[in-house]
């Protein structure tokens, strides 16, 4: 699903952000991506979303590749992942069934799958009653429930989530990690970038950790929870 090919990228300002990196990410895969500030991290994720282009290598994912895609097709090659931020990125003047309808309705889907899909959604995430609230209404890990929501209603093949339980009592970022973990048991990849070594350590998945732009760990999950 994702293959990165002797990718190295470097900024304007001469600050090197990925230095020959070679992955690959298979379908269905939940992948912990560590590393401290500044490693790479973010450098990678908007690499595979076409934010950034890389200074060489070849970058594959969903089957294109990336350096062959042009501009104006960067929109529908993103159709094809879930994004789930940090700071929720919500509108404010929107309440919960809006916020999430939205994402459809970019996407050019019809008002009766709209009405369908929504509630059906927020049902999965736990907030089918929270439909007409809005935003300030809601509890911090509420409203990333509300992005993962949104990242999901278009059904994408990939979730990319960068730091989503940054913004959330600690307590509830494994009710998080346990959202996406159910989210990947039903077939959907998922990139999750995280600083909170204990998430790492209590969900058993394959951790890549990046330090100064390169791979220097790439940790399968445990046999047995492979097997379960």
């Amino acid at each position: 699903m994702i293959q990165f090919r002797n990718v190295s990228k470097t900024y304007s300002n001469g600050t090197v952000a990925l230095r020959n990196v070679n992955l690959d990410v298979d379908k269905g895969e939940f992948v912990f991506i560590v590393g401290s500030s500044g490693a790479g991290k973010s450098t990678f994720l908007k690499l595979i979303m076409c934010e950034e282009r890389p200074e060489s290598g070849e970058i594959v994912v969903n089957g294109h590749k990336l350096s062959e895609v042009r501009k104006g097709d960067v929109p529908y090659l993103r159709r094809t992942m879930g994004i789930v931020f940090q700071d929720f990125r919500l509108i404010h003047t929107m309440n919960v069934y809006d916020n999430v309808a939205f994402a459809m309705h970019v996407v050019g889907a019809s008002n009766r799958m709209i009405r369908k899909r929504v509630p059906y959604i927020l049902g999965v995430v736990g907030l089918q009653d929270k439909m007409k609230c809005r935003p300030a209404e809601l509890s911090g890990g509420e409203q990333q429930r509300v992005g993962l929501a949104r990242a999901l209603v278009n059904n994408p093949k990939m979730i990319i989530a960068d730091e989503p339980t940054g913004n959330v009592d600690p307590e509830l970022s494994f009710e998080i990690v346990d959202l996406l973990s159910e989210i990947n048991r039903r077939g959907t990849t998922i990139l999750m970038v995280t600083h909170e070594h204990n998430l790492v350590r209590h969900f058993n998945r394959r951790v890549i950790e990046i330090h100064d732009g390169s791979i220097v760990a790439d940790t399968a999950a445990m046999q047995e929870e492979v097997m379960a």
